[in-house]
């Protein structure tokens, strides 16, 4: 398959690979790619996790701005719809998401990899929404998803100074899952996502939900909502075999067909 963003497969996990050289600036063929990538990964059974991995030089150094410069308000409306699409579609996949940062992940880059649900950083990655120092904001998500994942005064600085964190400091204040050392970046973040897609997958696509859905309800609503998934798994093989198997032989120690 060819393309700046492509669906490869190993096992059970999906790969989106985004490779448009040097550094994987995102223009208006990369959020098409991106988005029929991602439909096809919804769209395959097969795929039980995904992984987001722009190569060892940059994950994705924000979007093309020699494209995005000279355009007009009206124009810029269509071009930021077709990223924060694609992005949307990597969001919404149904499965876990996990990001494999190296290199850059900068603008429109980060807002892909906040997307994601866990983020495994190089820990000399360089991360951040630089927007203000165009003369802009982040336009494809990540004011809100930053906000979401530090809180609202960490969110504010960064965005306000356009500064980047590394890897490390990324980890620690929980922008990324962990920070590791970058020539492992990619055998750490895909090791992840084969634990994911070992896993029982309805009950996983039901905690994503649950989570990203239950964040935005008062409480009461998001315990209702975490009943009924909680109930519905039941019905599942998964579900069987998961409870069968700590009855006989302990804790974890099932395993699951997904099904």
């Amino acid at each position: 398959m060819t393309g700046t963003v492509r669906l490869e497969r190993q096992g059970a996990v999906g790969i989106l690979r985004l490779d448009r050289p040097p550094v994987n600036a995102l223009n208006r063929e990369m959020h098409g790619d991106l988005l029929a990538a991602a439909q096809e990964a919804r769209d395959d059974p097969a795929v039980r996790s995904v992984l987001l991995w722009g190569g060892e030089r940059a994950f994705a150094a924000g979007a093309d701005i020699r494209e995005m410069a000279d355009l007009e308000p009206d124009v810029v409306v269509e071009f930021g719809a077709g990223l924060t699409r694609s992005i949307e579609a990597v969001a919404a996949l149904p499965v876990p998401v996990v990001a494999g940062i190296s290199g850059y992940a900068l603008g429109g880059g980060c807002e892909l990899a906040l997307a994601a649900d866990l983020r495994i950083a190089a820990a000399d990655a360089r991360i951040g929404l630089p927007e203000i120092t165009l003369g802009v904001i982040p336009g494809a998500g990540g004011t809100q998803r930053l906000a979401r994942l530090v809180g609202t005064a960490r969110a504010k600085e960064l965005i306000f100074t356009g500064r980047p964190v590394t890897g490390s400091e990324a980890a620690a204040i929980g922008l990324v899952t962990r920070a590791v050392p970058a020539d492992s970046v990619y055998a750490e973040a895909f090791a992840l996502a084969e634990r994911l897609a070992a896993g029982p997958t309805a009950a996983l696509a039901a905690a994503k939900e649950v989570v990203d859905r239950g964040v935005e309800l008062d409480l009461a609503s998001g315990l209702a909502l975490e009943g009924r998934r909680f109930a519905e798994l039941f019905g599942t093989a998964d579900q069987k075999a998961g409870m069968a198997s700590f009855l006989r032989d302990g804790p974890g120690r099932a395993t699951f067909t997904g099904r």
